[in-house]
Formats: structure tokens, C-alpha cells, sequence
């Protein structure tokens, strides 16, 4: 899942509108920004394997301490533990720490069985959403939308940039998903990691929107 994470951060500007929207997206993406640096670092494994789904060609190996249900219980607590002791709002530290959960729930959907519950335990899930490329654009889709138009909802821009800022930020994430269903299949797997990490620069996006912002009362 990709645009349906980013559609989990936007929504949640509706329930607190106090966390910036870069700091929403960073919860909702952490699991997969760690991923890409273990896998940089070789300590998590994936594989280009078209066929391996319907939606995706990557054959995700090994990654228990970024997409287990446990790793990523530690993770979210942990992300909404470090807000807490910054910003000292125990609201807007459980959600960002069920953002970050949430993540882990929304795989869940996507992923076929490859997801394990605890890092040392080789039980593995998933409902293979993946499986049928219609149903998993549909559902992506929806979240994304639904996300959208709560954010748009809940602020109203103060400028010219406020407004085009959003408006080309959604209109890319749409445009990089497409791309990534027909385009080819990565050229490696360290190409993975590199290409991803360029969601750090959404990130500086979503902090960048807000300053051109405001919440609606």
C-alpha cells in the first residue's frame, strides 16, 4: 500500500489539528522509512520477483524489525512516547502513535502472508489484497480520497502556495502510484531503498503545506 498510508495521515488532521501534516505523514510512513534503510544496510531482504502478486513484483523475505506486528507495536510506542516527551500532548502522541500502527494494519490488508506477528517466530499473515490489482486501486483509492477531503475539510489555505502546494502534492502521490502499478519493475533491490527514500521530501511537503495553512474551527 502506498497512497492508502498517506490517505491514513491526512484524515487524521480532522481528529488533531494541532500535528502538522509532515509529521502526520512521518507517522504514517515511519515503518516503511526504517525498512528502507535496514534494507540498505542489509539487515531486512527483498526480492524482485514478478508474479509474486498480481499488484507488486516484490517478494518481501525478511523484514521482522520493521513490518512485524510486534516490531511495529515497539515502533509506534516508541514514536508516540518521543512526541510526548517534546511536545508534552498525550492526544496528539496517541495518535501519531496509532498512525504509525495503523501502517501494520493496512499491510495487513494488502500483503499476502508475509507479514510475521513476532521477529523470532516464523507465523507468518496477511490477506493478499494484492492479488487483485482492481480491488486493491479501489480500496487505495477510497482511503486516499476519503483522507483527502477530510484534510481539505479541516484547513483552508492563507495563500496562492497553500492552495497549489495541496492540490500538487495529492495530484503527485497519484500520479508516482500509477507509475509504480504500470510502470517496470525496479531495476534492483537496492534501487528500492534509494527511490524510497525520496518520501522524505514528501515529508518536508507535508510541513511545508501547513505553513500555508490554516485549521478551520
Amino acid at each position: 500500500m502506498f497512497i492508502g498510508h498517506f490517505g491514513a495521515g491526512l484524515a487524521a488532521k480532522k481528529i488533531d489539528n494541532k500535528i502538522s501534516l509532515g509529521t502526520l505523514f512521518l507517522a504514517s510512513q515511519f515503518i516503511d522509512l526504517l525498512w528502507q534503510i535496514f534494507l540498505l544496510l542489509g539487515i531486512e531482504k527483498v526480492k524482485i520477483e514478478p508474479g509474486n502478486t498480481a499488484f507488486t513484483p516484490l517478494n518481501f523475505i525478511s523484514y521482522p524489525y520493521s513490518h512485524s506486528f510486534f516490531g511495529v507495536l515497539i515502533w509506534s510506542l516508541l514514536f508516540g512516547a518521543i512526541y510526548f516527551a517534546f511536545r508534552k500532548n498525550i492526544k496528539s502522541a496517541i495518535l501519531l502513535a496509532g498512525l504509525v500502527m495503523s501502517h501494520w494494519i493496512l499491510d495487513l490488508i494488502t500483503h499476502r502472508p508475509d507479514l510475521q506477528l513476532i521477529p523470532w517466530i516464523d507465523l507468518k499473515v496477511g490477506f493478499g489484497l494484492w492479488n487483485s490489482v482492481l480491488f486493491t486501486i479501489l480500496i487505495e483509492g477510497v482511503i486516499f480520497g476519503v483522507g483527502s477531503y477530510f484534510y481539505i475539510k479541516s484547513t483552508k489555505s492563507v495563500n496562492k502556495k497553500g492552495k497549489i502546494g495541496l492540490w500538487s502534492l495529492l495530484i503527485f502521490l497519484v500520479v508516482i502510484y500509477l507509475m509504480n502499478i504500470f510502470g517496470s519493475p525496479p531495476p534492483s533491490e537496492k534501487a528500492i531503498a534509494f527511490v524510497g527514500m525520496f518520501q522524505w521530501l514528501i515529508i518536508l511537503w507535508g510541513y511545508w503545506i501547513d505553513k500555508n495553512r490554516s485549521n478551520v474551527n
